[in-house]
């Protein structure tokens, strides 16, 4: 019996053949035997996506060229196609799953790694039928999980409508874009606005999030209002009160008849202690940490972006030192907590703190396996490194460890304890009431005391006198006025949040552990590259870690918000749901697509006509174009020294002429030269004059510096040392 397991790419091929006993490399796959194998077993691979969808023009050329007149592209089937680069890989992997009796699905243990897979073995175009499918499926690329894995393999065709529902999600996103982009695209070029625009299934309602935020911080007008404070004086110590209730005040007018009904005044006057509380509290440890949890947190404290954090987790996963990175859940195991347990004092010797780790029972906030249904929270492996090990690793891979590691000790850590003492202080007819906290017993905030902030001694977390009921004190009013402020832009981190619960802000992770049902737009897997092809494409920006809408996507989202589906992230979270009921057979691939077709159908139908009679986006598109001729007016650093009728611009790696597709001119500049870089005004003067001032920074191949002009002659570029 011949048996191929068919891993996702080569580092995961790589972890596997290490963990058995023999292996040998081969061309494109490894030769490998273990007593947990069967005979005759090789391991072969991809390389991610092996197999894609096919581009329309596969269907019919004349879908190369965007006409409306096309519109909608509705394939009857659809062609998927092995990509020119990855074809000898697939060649590899085609044959050797032809050959065999047993094929073992390796792939990540997630829907797209089905999708990876399944995708492979149906473009073999071998009959299943007569192939056993198994599949491994595995939390850690260690060893000893490995092993285990391959000893306790499941049906791989139970797992078959995980591919359905991943192929669906492919399939009615390849409709969206290739039908959607090309109508909105030339329906902006028609209006004036050039180059292509891209519309997404998820990338569109979450790029509109982050443009209402943008227009509602725009458009906020901050409003004035009045507060009444109290400080009080109480055995020589001052605390601050606020009214009880709180209440804000429109104008001075409303204050003043407040006061004046309540019998109080601004400045000194006496007052008195009408209650005093005293409530021991607990506050338990953070939840575990979710793929899109731990991208939050990293991007709040670090300002690592979404990929950032999940390029540095996958590294950290496949270096053996953390758990499955796509999870969605907050949850681990029994099994999991049981083999942290043992090695609670490696995993604490890497900290530097003396903390008692005296929670060795599960606890149900942490430890749920109902909750867990494909994989479990982000924690460290068995595996554990030694500090100088750590050290070696890549700044970011450093401080997600660090924080997976303090979060999951923390759960085995007593709760943090305090004292809650509430002071109400009656002045005149009205309350203020004062909140301070003492803390009794650190617990698992130990874990992270070197790296918190200083709590500020303010309002809700003062140090309180000791006073009693009934005793007379002295109090100063002030009544400050303030102003409303907006809400505060998206970050990655925030807006990765905003995405998990549909657009509801719950920054809370109590709020969130808490909501039913909520599908969010996107995936676990796809959430960080959402957000990498909008920046990519000049939607958003990141400006000291806020994101913010450029004009091309402001523009892009005027065109979309007569569209609701297009923009609404409780539509799109809609059909995330759907898309979920697919593996579960409540829903089909056929009805899904047909109610996607639908959609594009009504898009196609509909949009050319709110073009025509939204004025905001005829206003957003004038702006635009204006825009974009100062651009290009800045952009042109002047007349082409060679054919004299083009403009020298910036080319990315370097200057050329703007002629040199129509007339075919040739003609560069380079961004360095003997490893300087050379700026605008230094090319500026090459084109115009046909040599530069003298410029210090050259270096030889020996690395000595020197000083020189550039100049100009016959379109060649050298040294003048006169």
């Amino acid at each position: 019996m011949k048996t191929v397991i068919l891993a996702e790419k080569p580092s995961q091929a790589r972890s596997y053949v290490e963990a058995f006993k023999n292996g040998i490399k081969k061309q494109g796959y490894y030769a490998v035997s273990d007593p947990v194998l069967p005979n005759s077993t090789v391991v072969t691979y991809g390389f991610g996506h092996l197999v894609e969808l096919a581009t329309p023009d596969k269907y019919n050329p004349e879908y190369k060229k965007w006409t409306l007149s096309n519109l909608p592209i509705f394939p009857d089937n659809y062609k998927f196609i092995v990509p020119n680069d990855k074809k000898a890989q697939f060649k590899v992997v085609k044959d050797l799953l032809k050959e065999a009796d047993e094929i073992i699905v390796a792939t990540d243990s997630d829907r797209e790694g089905e999708n990876i897979a399944w995708s492979i073995m149906n473009q073999a175009h071998m009959n299943l039928k007569t192939k056993t499918i198994k599949r491994l499926w595995i939390n850690s690329l260690e060893k000893d999980a490995i092993l285990k894995g391959f000893k306790n393999l499941q049906d791989g065709r139970k797992f078959y409508d995980r591919f359905k529902e991943a192929q669906t999600r492919q399939i009615s996103d390849w409709l969206v874009g290739m039908n959607a982009s090309p109508l909105y695209t030339l329906l902006l070029n028609k209006a004036g606005i050039r180059g292509v625009y891209s519309i997404g299934r998820v990338q569109t309602p979450t790029l509109y999030m982050v443009y209402q935020r943008d227009q509602t911080i725009k458009n906020f007008k901050p409003e004035p209002y009045f507060e009444i404070n109290a400080t009080i004086l109480a055995h020589d110590q001052k605390f601050v009160a606020k009214l009880d209730p709180y209440q804000r005040f429109k104008d001075e007018k409303g204050l003043i008849t407040f006061m004046e009904a309540k019998s109080v005044q601004k400045g000194q006057q006496g007052g008195l202690i009408k209650d005093v509380q005293k409530q021991a509290k607990k506050s338990a440890s953070p939840r575990l940490f979710s793929l899109s949890s731990l991208q939050s947190t990293i991007n709040k404290k670090f300002h690592a972006s979404a990929n950032q954090t999940l390029q540095a987790v996958q590294s950290l996963y496949e270096a053996k030192l953390l758990t499955y990175p796509r999870t969605d859940s907050n949850y681990i195991t029994e099994e999991e907590f049981n083999y942290l347990l043992p090695n609670l004092n490696q995993y604490l010797n890497l900290v530097s703190k003396e903390v008692s780790l005296n929670q060795t029972e599960p606890n149900k906030r942490y430890v749920n396996g109902k909750k867990v249904q494909e994989h479990h929270a982000i924690i460290m492996t068995k595996t554990v490194p030694t500090k100088e090990q750590l050290e070696q690793l890549p700044k970011l891979q450093q401080q997600i460890y660090n924080i997976v590691l303090r979060t999951t000790l923390a759960m085995f850590a007593d709760p943090y304890e305090y004292e809650e003492t509430t002071i109400i202080t009656q002045i005149g007819a009205a309350n203020f009431k004062a909140t301070g906290k003492v803390p009794t017993k650190q617990g698992w905030k130990a874990l992270f005391q070197d790296k918190a902030e200083k709590s500020s001694q303010d309002e809700d977390n003062q140090t309180l006198p000791e006073v009693n009921k009934g005793e007379a004190v002295q109090a100063n009013l002030v009544t400050p006025q303030k102003e409303t402020t907006p809400p505060r832009p998206f970050t990655e981190g925030t807006l990765i949040t905003a995405m998990k619960t549909a657009g509801k802000t719950l920054d809370d992770e109590e709020a969130q552990s808490i909501l039913k049902d909520v599908e969010g737009i996107g995936t676990e897997a796809t959430r960080a590259n959402v957000l990498e092809t909008l920046k990519k494409r000049n939607y958003l920006t990141t400006t000291k870690n806020q994101l913010h809408v450029t004009p091309q996507g402001i523009t892009l989202c005027k065109a979309v918000e007569l569209e609701p589906l297009l923009t609404s992230p409780e539509m799109t979270a809609q059909w995330e749901k759907a898309l979920k009921q697919i593996s579960t057979k409540q829903w089909t691939q056929e009805k899904f697509l047909a109610n996607i077709k639908k959609f594009v159908q009504k898009l196609i139908d509909e949009v050319p006509e709110q073009f025509n009679s939204s004025e905001s986006l005829k206003t957003q598109v004038t702006g635009q174009r204006e825009a974009e001729a100062k651009a290009k007016e800045k952009a042109e650093l002047g007349s082409c020294p060679s054919c004299k009728t083009g403009m020298i611009v910036d080319k990315g790696k370097f200057y050329g002429c703007t002629n040199y597709k129509s007339e075919k001119c040739s003609f560069t500049l380079p961004k360095r030269w003997a490893s300087k870089t050379l700026g605008k005004t230094a090319i500026k003067a090459l084109i115009t004059k046909g040599k530069t001032n003298s410029l210090k920074g050259f270096k030889k191949k020996n690395g000595d510096t020197f000083e020189a002009k550039l100049k100009l002659e016959n379109n060649k570029l050298s040294f003048d040392f006169s």
